[in-house]
């Protein structure tokens, strides 16, 4: 029995060539199991962690209280300054874990979507997903007063119940990528409606409340928003990276899929259910952050030139991109901080003019 690390390249698509065995070391893990290493893989993510680490010490280093790296580094053992534990400990690690962990869901969540559909225009904020979660979490804020419990709770239950009803209008033999696209946006359409009349028809301090969190931000995030994050990532993501093989095999298609022993209907129920409910769970605790679902798994795979889904190389770009966009929305306009959900919507903006620029030349081509 063979096992491929998650993010490794699958078997190739059929297309008239022969495929080529992925290059890489095997390593034995006794009798019945091995593990491909992929020389490009291993330096690529080794590179993300790598980067993701040091945009993490200068997040605890810069700021209006600015602490050298050897104080910070005492601060995080408790042993430094009084006010170097304080700035260290209680305000920006919290939100700099944040970012890794809600970035690292995103990505996740963003490479499942954009392997179901097959479309580098499947993500959560393309498809609906995200203005599901967004939706149920406004609905619990201005109905049941907030709380991040209830709104957490409210984010995840819209999150999963979009995609549900996503998945049943785009199903017919089976769902097509093309066919889940179009029915996300006719839904994530109709959401963001229904979101604005709430919003419009609730008590003014609500609705400011409301329209705050939908910006998207990491400010004043504590150590319970870190958990409750890292503990719904905890749960789901172990159960989207158990079923990358299965996702790799039905990208080749359903047929291909279904012959070598995959069912492709309970495959996208699961991983679908699954990475709804991880979106959720991060919009629960930053709010709806754009584009870092979409740009993160493609700027993964063509990092790693990989075939398949890159299920974990997603994940540690997530990471990054988030985290330095959050640095970027602390510092661009200091003493000022944007709010990170602006800076990412420019990041992943500008990726999309750049990929639909992309697409636009080779189909000319």
């Amino acid at each position: 029995m063979t096992a491929v690390l998650p993010g490794s390249a699958g078997p190739s698509r059929p297309g008239g060539r022969d495929p080529r065995p992925p290059a890489g070391r095997v390593l034995r893990l006794g009798d019945r199991f091995s593990v491909r290493l992929r020389l490009r893989l291993t330096v690529v993510y080794a590179s993300l962690v790598a980067a993701t680490a040091t945009v993490f010490a200068i997040t605890l280093m810069v700021g209006d209280y600015e602490i050298p790296l050897p104080d910070v580094l005492l601060a995080l053992t408790g042993r430094g300054e009084r006010l170097d534990v304080f700035f260290v400990q209680g305000v920006r690690l919290p939100r700099a874990w944040t970012a890794v962990l809600v970035g690292a869901a995103l990505g996740v969540a963003g490479a499942v979507f954009q392997s179901l559909s097959r479309n580098p225009l499947g993500s959560p904020d393309i498809i609906g997903f995200t203005h599901g979660a967004a939706t149920g979490a406004v609905l619990t804020i201005l109905v049941l007063g907030g709380g991040m419990l209830p709104t957490s709770l409210g984010a995840v239950a819209g999150g999963v119940g979009t995609a549900l009803v996503v998945y049943l209008l785009a199903m017919k033999r089976g769902v097509q990528g093309y066919r889940l696209i179009l029915v996300g946006i006719g839904v994530s359409a109709m959401l963001l409606a229904m979101r604005d009349y709430l919003i419009s028809r609730a008590e003014l301090t609500d609705a400011m409340a409301a329209q705050v969190w939908m910006i998207g931000s990491l400010n004043g995030r504590t150590w319970g928003q870190v958990a409750a994050v890292a503990i719904g990532s905890a749960v789901l993501v172990p159960v989207i990276l158990a079923y990358g093989r299965r996702l790799r095999l039905m990208e080749m298609g359903h047929d291909t899929a279904r012959a070598l022993g995959v069912s492709p209907e309970s495959t996208q129920t699961i991983a679908l259910v699954a990475a709804s409910a991880l979106t959720g769970v991060a919009i629960a605790v930053s709010g709806p952050i754009s584009f870092i679902a979409l740009a993160a798994p493609q700027l993964a795979r063509r990092l790693a030139r990989a075939d398949g889904t890159t299920i974990a190389g997603a994940g540690l770009m997530g990471a990054f991109l988030l985290l330095t966009a959050d640095l970027v929305a602390q510092r661009a306009m200091a003493p000022v901080q944007l709010p990170v959900g602006v800076v990412s919507a420019v990041i992943g903006g500008s990726y999309l003019v750049w990929l639909l620029y992309r697409e636009w030349r080779t189909g000319r081509a």
